[in-house]
């Protein structure tokens, strides 16, 4: 394992992704936890903190927000395999969050999720092949506690899920029913049924929704960027949901919301 320094930090690759994102790569160090990135002076839109041996997502340093200063960290992507706690006051340290990909990680119940709702700007959430996306009114419960949502593991929020989730938890019955079904994983044991660890590069899952990411690309430019993303195997970000998004968007102003 690595310990995630300032030192570390600095070595690491800095670059603009293919989304035109400033992104910091912390891909594949075995780093067991976060720390220390008051170290990137807040300089990245993106970090990727993939394959490492992270199993809670905290340790972001708390902001003291000032009058004119706008703290990056809009798109977080831990993909890969041990991940299985979310911690609550994420929104402290990066409020700005828009994108998290969580995909092929640990996480077991709708409760584990709950730590969520503090992110007032988060719109797109990949949380594909985590045991908690087989729970029933999975979709449902994730939008009840982050109504900003627009799209979930791909695939867009419809308005008809929007009521439905609305109608469900809504009065004394759909709070009783959310905090029945919202339950928390019992304390994490060590190698206790994780995610099978797979070859690095994109998965069958990761390339379809890259592709149905492409299907609905409104713009040639942006085919070509995911086409881009499609070869170097990674998996779309805040950008590429946005333009997916645009559907949802058009559809929410036609139906006057």
């Amino acid at each position: 394992m690595v310990k995630l320094t300032a030192e570390l930090i600095e070595q690491s690759a800095q670059y603009t992704n293919p989304l035109r994102d400033r992104e910091l790569d912390l891909r594949g160090y075995k780093i067991p936890v976060i720390e220390n990135l008051g170290a990137t002076l807040d300089q990245f839109d993106t970090i990727d903190f993939s394959d490492n041996d992270i199993r809670k997502i905290d340790g972001f340093p708390v902001k003291v927000v000032f009058w004119g200063r706008n703290y990056f960290i809009f798109s977080l992507i831990v993909f890969g395999f041990v991940c299985r706690r979310i911690a609550e006051g994420l929104e402290q340290g990066i409020p700005n969050l828009e994108t998290l990909v969580l995909t092929n990680n640990g996480l077991q119940e709708l409760g584990d999720l709950d730590a969520l709702e503090s992110l007032k700007n988060l719109k797109y959430i990949s949380l594909m092949r985590n045991p908690v996306t087989t729970k029933k009114h999975y979709r449902l419960y994730v939008l009840h506690k982050v109504p900003t949502l627009r799209v979930l593991d791909f695939q867009r929020i419809k308005q008809k899920e929007r009521d439905a989730s609305l109608k469900m938890f809504k009065g004394k019955k759909g709070h009783a029913l959310a905090t029945d079904i919202g339950k928390k994983s019992k304390t994490f044991v060590p190698g206790e049924h994780l995610p099978e660890k797979r070859a690095d590069g994109p998965s069958k899952e990761d390339v379809a929704a890259i592709k149905a990411a492409i299907a609905n690309a409104k713009t040639l430019e942006e085919v070509e960027r995911l086409n881009n993303m499609l070869k170097t195997g990674q998996i779309p970000g805040r950008a590429a949901l946005n333009k997916i998004a645009r559907g949802e968007d058009e559809e929410m102003e036609v139906n006057g919301t």
